[in-house]
């Protein structure tokens, strides 16, 4: 990979404040610095709080050409280590984000020791980074984070809402079978039912936040220069071709984490942006382990379960008698901390490593680990795939189950718990993952796929292509915003 001439462009970065969506703008960063751009990462005053919490306060002291700034996300003062809540979250940063953003620009631009800013990269449910970029003539990118699957869902929100299928007249939807309505119109997407939709639309209220937000968000972003994703061709081709044909600036650059090893070696390649704590000795845990032989079980940074579905999980994987690594967040019990009991521990005692967050990239790419237990978020597909590990899947919220369902139906990689978890489901589960034929073709499957994503990330392979082509192609924007 070039870099680029004396005349340093400056990228603005704005991921949404979400652990999964702050590690890939990290990511991209990355790689936009490793390309000679001036870096200024934004993140929330609450996260970098959380930042430093969990690093020290060097993580948010960058380098004169990678620098950290703050906005505020217009919720009330907190110093809670753990997610916010979500539509308070969307809701404020949607309405009050715009004018902080304005004066930082506006502060980086009066600045000496930084270049003016060139072009601004906002994820693509921050959209007053749109506005910004038009109100200030600067050219402006959006990042969406999450699959194009997951992206052509909330494309299809408004049409659900003129057909008169959300909001839900009722709250019967759940459970008398609705959900299993196909749905056979979506363009670039097959075998669709309504509960493989972007789970927003699961409500029966007409001023529904996240509904709102999302649907509007998605939309927003086909108002950008260009949309970049952190997909790869082959993996999502047929959807991919149906948005190009409505918006062609479309860019896809991933697995990011599978780019980035292309990036130079230096001081900041090797940073990391938890805003939890990881603990490392899994590694070694890991280590002791035979090759495919560890169930790995991590829900992602949001998730939230009750718990009587906690200990449902717990004795589903003691009782398939499989070693396992399981990450339980202090929050992921709803209004309570996780407590397991005494004799769960004694079962598993020689067999099961349960800690609070680990590097998960690294994990996922441990030979012992042998299939995934995951929320389905995108970085954690990506991940899975990246590493070559099939999945059992437990969606959450949000495109969460338009993964799920391309995981298991598309890929042939994973295959589905079911929404009210039960021990004996789990057990059977991992036992036929780790044991059975089906499980067997699954690995198979994913190690295809692991291939195809080594292949697009290689030198001369689509996504290094593409990403070389957004260079240029925001090199070229820029150039002609040069007058400001």
């Amino acid at each position: 990979m070039g870099s680029i001439g004396a005349s340093k462009p400056h990228a603005v970065c704005v991921p949404y404040p979400s652990q999964g969506h702050v590690t890939p703008m990290m990511h991209l960063a990355k790689l936009l610095h490793s390309k000679g751009f001036q870096i200024t990462f934004v993140n929330t005053e609450f996260n970098c709080r959380r930042l430093i919490r969990s690093k020290g306060a060097d993580a948010v002291k960058g380098l004169p050409d990678f620098r950290f700034e703050t906005i505020p996300d217009g919720l009330p003062q907190s110093d809670r280590d753990a997610t916010q809540d979500i539509p308070a979250l969307c809701d404020s940063t949607r309405k009050n984000c715009l004018a902080p953003f304005l004066g930082l620009i506006a502060k980086l631009n009066s600045s000496s020791e930084v270049p003016p800013v060139t072009c601004i990269i906002s994820d693509g449910v921050m959209s007053f980074g749109i506005k910004a970029g038009e109100i200030l003539g600067i050219p402006e990118f959006q990042f969406w984070t999450a699959s194009v699957c997951g992206f052509m869902g909330y494309l299809q929100y408004s049409e659900l809402a003129k057909r008169g299928i959300v909001p839900f007249k009722d709250g019967n939807f759940i459970s008398d079978g609705t959900l299993d309505t196909p749905i056979d119109w979506i363009p670039g997407m097959s075998n669709m039912r309504l509960k493989d939709m972007p789970s927003f639309i699961r409500t029966t209220d007409p001023h529904d936040i996240m509904f709102d937000f999302m649907g509007s968000e998605a939309q927003n972003c086909l108002k950008s220069s260009a949309i970049i994703f952190n997909t790869f061709d082959e993996l999502e081709h047929e959807v991919l071709e149906a948005i190009v044909a409505k918006f062609p600036h479309v860019y896809t650059i991933g697995p990011l984490t599978l780019l980035g090893s292309h990036v130079p070696q230096s001081q900041f390649r090797s940073a990391r942006s938890s805003l939890w704590k990881e603990d490392t000795s899994c590694i070694e845990w890991l280590n002791k382990r035979e090759p495919n032989s560890v169930v790995y079980v991590n829900y992602g940074s949001v998730t939230v379960m009750s718990d009587h579905h906690l200990k449902e999980f717990a004795w589903g994987l003691a009782n398939s008698k499989h070693p396992f690594l399981w990450i339980i967040r202090p929050d992921v019990v709803m209004g309570e901390s996780a407590i397991l009991p005494e004799e769960f521990f004694e079962e598993i005692k020689d067999r099961g490593l349960i800690t609070s967050w680990c590097p998960q990239d690294e994990v996922l790419c441990h030979p012992s680990v042998g299939v995934f237990l995951t929320h389905c978020g995108w970085n954690s597909t990506l991940e899975s795939i990246s590493g070559g590990v099939p999945v059992i899947c437990w969606p959450f919220f949000a495109e969460q189950q338009t993964n799920c369902r391309y995981a298991c139906t598309k890929w042939g990689i994973g295959m589905e718990v079911d929404p009210d978890v039960k021990r004996n489901d789990v057990k059977a589960l991992v036992k036929e993952m780790m044991e059975g034929d089906n499980g067997k073709q699954m690995r198979q499957k994913a190690l295809e796929w692991r291939r195809k994503a080594e292949v697009a990330t290689d030198i001369g392979g689509s996504s290094y292509n593409n990403f070389d082509r957004f260079i240029n192609k925001a090199l070229s924007i820029m150039d002609k915003n040069e007058t400001f």
